[in-house]
């Protein structure tokens, strides 16, 4: 299973940032994709999806301000991240939507990508 994420960087507040995922062709065409962060010290958790029917859903943290697509022909999903916030600062990750489960019911994470807002 490939999830590799990566156009992180170090940006001021009110920038953009667009990130990009290209995953494994046998679990994007089938699965909803997402976008997760882990900021510093806290939980990872789900900020964006953008399902396989082309539906798109938002944390209430990011709405607004953040735009989630995905190129099927690609295998890749890409989050547009504009109006950055100090807030946003974490590490990336890209992932089904629930995350991928594999064997031995661990969930697969790929490498994330660091985002850092400065103020």
């Amino acid at each position: 299973v490939q999830l590799q994420a990566s156009g992180g960087g170090l940006v001021q507040a009110g920038g953009s940032l667009r990130l990009s995922c290209a995953a494994s062709g046998s679990i994007f065409s089938i699965n909803d994709m997402g976008w997760y962060r882990q900021p510093p010290g806290e939980q990872r958790e789900l900020v964006a999806t953008a399902t396989k029917r082309g539906l798109t859903r938002y944390d209430a943290s990011v709405k607004g301000r953040f735009t989630i697509s995905r190129d099927n022909a690609k295998n890749t999903v890409y989050l547009q991240m504009n109006g950055l916030k100090p807030e946003d600062t974490a590490v990336y990750y890209c992932n089904t939507d629930p995350p991928y489960l594999g064997d031995f019911g661990v969930h697969v994470w790929g490498q994330g990508t660091q985002v850092t807002v400065s103020s």
